[in-house]
């Protein structure tokens, strides 16, 4: 049988019709543009495995290019870490580029608008320019600078570039129409003073271009083909084609803009500027706070650059805004480390299981299997003995017969070692259970081949040797907020449905030693509990485990 072929998406089919149409495959050139003022999140990364992809697809050139013209957001932090977080995702670009490297062509082109009688400057406040727009309903009224004579704009546009005008009391614009349909159309400003320091170009320049005007004309002296947007852009793209017609040689390549819905997530927020808000207002600890759903925030939680990558081409590339269900990314990690993770034993809330039948000073090493879904992931030596760590869950004096972990007079299986039977418990003052008595079948033991050993049993429980057990800081983290769009109701604050149980931190958890050796970002199963990895904070005297994803969506349950 055939193999199937993929079905195209429709910025694939755009450029293949372009192609048809007489473009010449070795023109094809695209590009990736973030704004330095944020950490790229999840929608970021469908933007970039677009892109990417594209250039791989097509052998074609991507460019990263950062669009910074706004000094006042911007910083050199960003900057390292977009590049930081392309790299990480697996994909390479082509040319390292920046909006403020066009700085003097952008000028030079906006002197020759003036001098074409296509910008003004004007010295009208932002209110009255805005009030003068009129609205979607109603045309707009021409501001008394418009007709400014070409040497009085050219004269004003030199003082604003030399600072020798107050910041915010002049703006260049673009002379088009005020009354267009299209109120993005009607004398848009391109340029404005701006007194702050650049994260590259430091004080040379005391005018900034607006990115309207900066994002079409990069594309076009980078000749990129297809500038891909998000649908926000789609009002933009007749001001980004008059802007290039302005500047078009007639031979050059002309930049085609093309829209594509944005990746919204649910249960997060997508917005940079909510993101920065939850990081500045203490929130969150940081960009990579592991709740955060920017990459690097992803990535310390333990989600792996290939998760993102398919998570990305299962969405899709979308015509419609639409919100993606958090439960697909979650699906595809598991997905990937239930092939890769090895399995472990770590009790996050002990209680100690004394075996009383067992030699008191015996020790044992038992083999268990590091991953049963990847036969050369080879085996480990688990250290066993009298007094183990259970997790409190696991045992109940009384239960029904669905509960199939340890209860008294019962028989459960230990992972990788005997059957025991509950046999007392002793209790402190308060009544706490702080010990569990049993005994064990010493035939039973896993793998040795006997027939107790083959004897079945309804439940299985971890555990960990109290003598050998290492101490861990374990960090639960769940969603960040409670509600699937918590930026969608208007009447309210998005803050106001924070999950205030979205951080869990157990410090008094107990692995198994052999993760004594276990590096930062090295990731596990946690048998019956979820995935971990090993976070930043972890020291060698204090590992510190971050969950990545529960075994089970637990969430699926809360909302049935």
């Amino acid at each position: 049988m055939a193999e199937e072929k993929k079905s195209l998406n429709f910025i694939e089919q755009i450029i293949e019709e372009d192609l048809k149409l007489g473009l010449n495959l070795d023109k094809l050139r695209f590009r990736f543009p973030p704004e330095p003022n944020g950490y790229l999140h999840i929608g970021h990364a469908a933007s970039i495995c677009l892109n990417f992809g594209l250039g791989i697809k097509y052998n074609a050139p991507v460019n990263l290019r950062f669009d910074d013209t706004n000094p006042t957001k911007e910083e050199q932090e960003y900057v390292d870490a977009i590049k930081n977080d392309i790299k990480w995702l697996g994909f390479e670009w082509t040319n390292e580029l920046y909006s403020s490297d066009y700085f003097q062509q952008l000028y030079d082109w906006a002197i020759l608008l003036i001098k074409k009688d296509k910008a003004y400057v004007d010295n009208q406040t932002s209110a009255q320019i805005a009030e003068q727009k009129g609205t979607p309903t109603k045309v707009g009224t021409d501001s008394p600078n418009r007709n400014r004579s070409i040497d009085d704009n050219l004269e004003l546009f030199e003082k604003m570039k030399n600072g020798d005008l107050k910041e915010g009391s002049h703006v260049l614009r673009a002379k088009i129409s005020m009354t267009a349909n299209n109120m993005l159309m009607r004398d848009p400003i391109i340029y404005r003073i701006l007194y702050e320091k650049h994260h590259r170009t430091g004080n040379d320049w005391n005018i900034y271009p607006m990115y309207d005007w900066t994002h079409g004309e990069s594309d076009y002296i980078e000749q990129v083909s297809h500038s891909l947007c998000t649908l926000e852009f789609n009002p933009h793209r007749e001001l980004y084609n008059w802007f290039l017609k302005q500047v078009y040689s007639g031979e050059d390549l002309k930049p085609k803009q093309r829209e594509f819905a944005r990746r919204n997530l649910s249960y997060t927020v997508m917005s940079k500027r909510k993101l920065l808000q939850l990081v500045e207002e203490g929130f969150v600890k940081g960009w990579d706070d592991p709740r955060m759903p920017t990459i690097s925030g992803l990535r310390r939680r333990g989600y792996t650059a290939k998760s993102i990558r398919d998570f990305s081409n299962t969405a899709g590339i979308a015509k419609r805004d639409n919100v993606t269900d958090i439960a697909l990314l979650e699906f595809h990690i598991k997905n990937e480390l239930n092939k890769t993770a090895p399995r472990v034993m770590a009790v996050l809330y002990p209680v100690k299981l004394v075996i009383t039948n067992y030699p008191e000073n015996k020790e044992e090493i038992l083999i268990a299997e590091n991953n049963p879904e990847d036969e050369n992931s080879g085996t480990r030596e688990i250290p066993f003995s009298r007094v183990l760590y259970i997790e409190k869950e696991d045992f109940r004096g009384q239960a029904n017969k669905k509960f199939f972990r340890l209860k008294l007079d019962k028989e459960v299986r230990l992972k990788n070692a005997y059957i025991i039977k509950a046999n007392a418990v002793v209790k402190d003052e308060n009544g706490e259970i702080t010990e569990i008595h049993c005994t064990y079948d010493e035939e039973s033991k896993s793998g040795s081949g006997s027939e107790a050993s083959k004897r079945k049993v309804k439940g299985t429980i971890h555990w960990v040797s109290v003598k050998h057990a290492v101490k861990a800081e374990v960090r639960l983290y769940d969603r960040l907020f409670t509600e699937e769009a918590p930026d969608a109701h208007k009447e309210k604050d998005f803050k106001e449905f924070i999950n205030s149980e979205s951080l869990k931190v157990i410090d008094n958890a107990f692995i198994e030693p052999s993760l004594k050796t276990a590096q930062i970002r090295d990731q596990f199963q946690f048998q019956r509990l979820g995935y971990f990895n090993v976070d930043d904070d972890s020291k060698k005297d204090k590992m510190v485990f971050n969950r990545t994803v529960p075994l089970r969506d637990s969430w699926a349950k809360q909302n049935k």
